[in-house]
This record gives C-alpha cells, sequence and structure tokens, in this order.
C-alpha cells in the first residue's frame, strides 16, 4: 500500500531504533488469494513489509496478480481499521515491494522494487543486463526504485546459482566490507546480505559487523533465518531489516504462520 507521509525509500531506510522484518512471498508458491492472506497475517503479526518475488521464473502476469491481490487485502483492512476507533489504521500502510529474480517479474501493482546489482556475480546479465531490460518497464510503471546492492553468501542457494555468484564466505569480512564500500560509492541505498532461500546456515554475523561499518547504508540480511534466535542473531550484528520466506512457505497454517512471524517480530520489539 503506498504510503502517503513519505517516500517508499525513507521508509525503508528509516532509522527507528530497532530491526524491522520483511515476509518474502514467492508468487510461485501459492495462488494470489492464498499470498495475500499471508502477506495480511505477516504484516498484522508485526512485518513492517511485503517483498514478491524470488529466483524462479515466475511469468509477470503471476507476479502481477499476487501483487494487486495483496495490495487489495491490505486496503481492505485499511479501511475496515478506519471505521473502528480501537484500530490502528496505519498498522496496514506498509508497502509491496518487488523482489525480482530477473526483469520479467515486474508489476505496476507494487509500491517499489529493489533495483539491485547481484554485486558478486560473474554474469553481466545481472550486473547490469537484467536492469537494462526492466529499467524501461519501472519508469513506465511510476514505483519506486530503491538502489540495492545484492551479495550473495555461503551457502548461496537457488540464487548463488543461477545468479552465477562467486560466494562470500563466512570468514571474508574484509570483502564484504570491500563489497559496502563499493556499493556506498556507487550511491546504492541498501545493501542486501543473502544467503539463499531455503538455506541451512544463516549469513555470519561477522560479516554483517564489517559490512555495517559503511555508513549510510541500510542493511538487509536474509536467508536461513527461521527462528526467534537467529533473528535475533542478525540483528545484534546490526541487521536494519531482517527477511524471512521459506518461513511462511513452511507454515501448516494461517494461524501457525502467524505464531512464526510474531515469535520473530516479539524478539525484535516489534510487536507488545
Amino acid at each position: 500500500m503506498r504510503r502517503d507521509e513519505e517516500s517508499i525509500l525513507s521508509y525503508v531506510t528509516k532509522k527507528v531504533g530497532k530491526t524491522r522484518h520483511i515476509t518474502l512471498i514467492d508468487p510461485d508458491k501459492q495462488t494470489p488469494e492464498i499470498a495475500a492472506e499471508r502477506a495480511c497475517i505477516a504484516v498484522q503479526a508485526g512485518s513492517g513489509m511485503i517483498f514478491v518475488g524470488g529466483s524462479t521464473d515466475t511469468p509477470d502476469e503471476i507476479v502481477h496478480a499476487t501483487c494487486l491481490a495483496i495490495q487489495e487485502g491490505l486496503e481492505l483492512r485499511a479501511f475496515a481499521a478506519s471505521q473502528s476507533p480501537d484500530s490502528n489504521e496505519e498498522l496496514w500502510k506498509v508497502p509491496v515491494v518487488l523482489f525480482p529474480g530477473g526483469s520479467h517479474a515486474l508489476s505496476p501493482a507494487a509500491d517499489a522494487i529493489t533495483f539491485m546489482m547481484l554485486m558478486n556475480s560473474n554474469s553481466r546479465r545481472f550486473l547490469v543486463g537484467e536492469q537494462l531490460r526492466g529499467a524501461p518497464y519501472i519508469d513506465k510503471f511510476g514505483i519506486d526504485a530503491l538502489p540495492t546492492g545484492y551479495v550473495v553468501c555461503h551457502p548461496g542457494g537457488k540464487v548463488g546459482e543461477v545468479g552465477d555468484a562467486d560466494l562470500v564466505m563466512p570468514g571474508d569480512t574484509s570483502l564484504v566490507k570491500a563489497y559496502s564500500l563499493t556499493a556506498a560509492m556507487y550511491g546504492f541505498k541498501l545493501l542486501y546480505l543473502e544467503a539463499g532461500s531455503g538455506a541451512e546456515n544463516q549469513v555470519n554475523p561477522e560479516l554483517i559487523k564489517s559490512a555495517k561499518t559503511t555508513h549510510g547504508l541500510t542493511m538487509l540480511v536474509g536467508g536461513g533465518i527461521r527462528t526467534p534466535q537467529q533473528a535475533q542473531i542478525a540483528a545484534e550484528a546490526g541487521a536494519d531489516w531482517i527477511v524471512t520466506g521459506t518461513l511462511t512457505e513452511d507454515a501448516t497454517d494461517l494461524s501457525d504462520l502467524r505464531e512464526k512471524i510474531k515469535a520473530i517480530t516479539s524478539i525484535l520489539g516489534l510487536t507488545n
């Protein structure tokens, strides 16, 4: 849901004194209707942003249908909250942001897109090729571009394989620091350290600490985070946002999803 009072980039980069939570929804893993239900549960449980995307070649019509359904679900709940003096309408005004695997996964129904360079890819396609193909459509859609340096860390998972990434190993603190400095010098506002969807291990907190010493970047960390304890490790290392996706896919039902996300947002101090 597009926020009226500030730009999406300002919302994402704003320092709030707490690590915030993003729920990542892969449009290929469920119907748009179920995606909308999951997104609304996530927001209710404390997520501050919804990412839509993944590393698969999901067609843009499915991505668009998913974004549209999520936006409609959030708008309906915001309207219902506006009719009740005991409800918080602002709770539902969180951005729906594309997290694309390429230029095929776009939608005008999103509020913004993580406009990423996969910085440690060996392929021109993920350094600038997909971006060249997608930029005219993003401009036409009028959605906000969030300039993002994207670095895939070991084990890397599918995104590391598809993106032909030269993985940052757990002990490569100097290398990840160089990536963060490069991202800042390019003018990126966000740095995303990714262990890969469904990764057995999360990003080494020492990598997060090293990258965090570059000022001016908002740090997103994802991959391998399934428990409150893992979320806390990333937060204490310096993550501004923590991204979980597999957690959503593995939930047995909406009630289970609510409890799983709330356990993470509670340890981050985002819910009462």
